[in-house]
């Protein structure tokens, strides 16, 4: 099966190493999301992939409704990279997809949502 991150247009099919850390209870409790990209040196002035520099270069916005979101974006003529938006597999987070788009400076933006 093909790596999520590989699948959604992030990675170029490297393995990650991911650590959420949440501060508080319940479903209002701040999480920081951490991640290690194996065997990489990221380049400077590349923004291919997540791994590709140090420094602020990812984003994941946690949308209700990851359709609404894509038809919201497409009538801005964002597109989602390569086979977004795909599904996490339940055992990471059930009923839930993932989709890497990019912003207007070329930042990699990563939307995890239901499907409706």
């Amino acid at each position: 099966m093909e790596n999520v991150a590989t699948a959604a247009g992030l990675t170029d099919a490297k393995p990650l190493s991911i650590r959420v850390l949440v501060l508080g209870t319940g479903g209002e409790a701040t999480k920081l999301k951490l991640m290690q990209v194996a065997g990489t040196s990221p380049r400077t002035g590349d923004n291919d992939f997540i791994h590709s520099h140090t420094g602020f270069r990812y984003l994941t916005i946690v949308v209700a409704d990851t359709d609404a979101a894509l038809a919201r974006l497409a009538k801005l003529g964002v597109k989602p990279l390569a086979k977004s938006p795909v599904a996490l597999p339940e055992s990471l987070a059930p009923s839930m997809s993932l989709t890497g788009v990019r912003d207007p400076d070329g930042n990699l933006i990563e939307l995890l949502g239901p499907r409706k």
